[in-house]
């Protein structure tokens, strides 16, 4: 019998987001990613969720829509297309905490 790793000792809190974005790894996104039904990243994925991390780490909060897109000259509607969904489901693949109520309305 295989068992899944979970994340659960990296304390996400009650909306799959991490509490302590240090704590993220590649191998925990993977398994973010398919528990939430995304399955396997590839390139594409990674670099947007480098280019969100990033900006978070130097800005402290969310960027727009499609900043990790236009910076990694994807399509401007990559998120859709990577991640099913808005922002949101990448922001919490890329094991950042989450950004509130109000950036998550217009994530």
């Amino acid at each position: 019998m295989v068992t899944q790793q979970t994340a659960s000792p990296l304390e996400l809190d009650e909306e799959g987001f991490l509490k302590d974005p240090q704590r993220w790894s590649r191998e925990l996104a993977l398994q973010l990613a398919r528990r939430s039904g995304i399955g396997e990243l590839t390139p594409e994925h990674w670099a947007v969720l480098d280019a969100l991390r990033d900006f978070y780490f130097r800005n402290g909060a969310p960027p727009s829509v499609r900043y990790a897109c236009d910076v990694n000259h994807l399509d401007r509607h990559c998120m859709t297309q990577l991640f099913g969904t808005d922002l949101v489901q990448a922001w919490r693949i890329a094991g950042l905490p989450d950004p509130g109520e109000e950036a998550k309305a217009y994530l």
